[in-house]
């Protein structure tokens, strides 16, 4: 009942369309990625100074299921948590958040290793693979403000490398229309409810994970051999 329940409310209509599409032919990848076929993006020319211990990034676009699922396959990354970021506490409940107009947006916090993944790598992977950062307040199918692309910046570094790497790919046309990915203060972060966390992991048969999120964690594995972490040592981590 969990199950079924979520994917209608994401995505009321999906599972007849994805049916037609399949029937026409048309792939999982090609409708997860439209709007995402560009070239490489850069690696950012500003990134993080060296730095001792865990850190944490916050990020948000789109479901917090499929950023959840590219994160956790990172290489570096000891933790992803699925959550809520720029609103109030008292209405950081996935039932409120639904409305669009509590302010937060669906987000992930990412514990890291900085010595195996820096802060700009993962805005790189965040830009290629996680998020269409020229959609505004929707992603693919997922529609409203809580759905919007942002990076929650947590410290000044942060905030410099955010910024700066925006303006580079903006500098470089690296996407075919504007950026819209709002950098904005961390003020706070609430973890989401049970059933939410590693859904994509618990669910991989759910339509919404088939064609929205899978095909994300496949394109990181293409375009980030060196950073991608298998399935088995996914699980290893989450454990640990």
């Amino acid at each position: 009942m969990e199950r079924s329940f979520m994917s209608i409310r994401r995505f009321k209509w999906f599972p007849p369309v994805a049916g037609l599409l399949l029937m026409a032919g048309v792939t999982a990848c090609t409708l997860a990625t439209a709007g995402n076929d560009h070239a490489p993006l850069p690696d950012p020319a500003v990134n993080a100074t060296p730095a001792q211990g865990d850190q944490v990034a916050v990020l948000a676009g789109g479901c917090f299921w499929g950023l959840q699922s590219v994160f956790e396959h990172v290489k570096g990354v000891k933790k992803v948590s699925a959550g809520y970021s720029g609103g109030a506490a008292n209405t950081a409940d996935y039932d409120r958040v639904s409305d669009g107009d509590t302010g937060h947006a669906e987000s992930v916090k990412i514990v890291y290793d900085p010595a195996k993944v820096s802060y700009g790598q993962l805005l790189k992977v965040y830009f290629s693979v996680a998020t269409d950062p020229t959609e505004l307040n929707r992603q693919g199918p997922d529609v409203g403000t809580q759905y919007r692309s942002v990076i929650f910046y947590g410290n000044d570094e942060q905030k410099r490398i955010a910024t700066a790497y925006i303006a580079q790919l903006s500098a470089a046309h690296a996407f075919p229309d504007a950026i819209v990915t709002q950098v904005v203060p961390l003020k706070g972060f609430y973890a989401a409810e049970s059933y939410h966390q590693d859904y994509a992991k618990r669910h991989p048969d759910d339509p919404y994970i088939v064609f929205n999120d899978a095909p994300k964690v496949s394109h990181l594995k293409q375009q980030f051999p060196d950073l991608y972490v298998p399935d088995h040592e996914v699980v290893s981590v989450l454990l640990h």
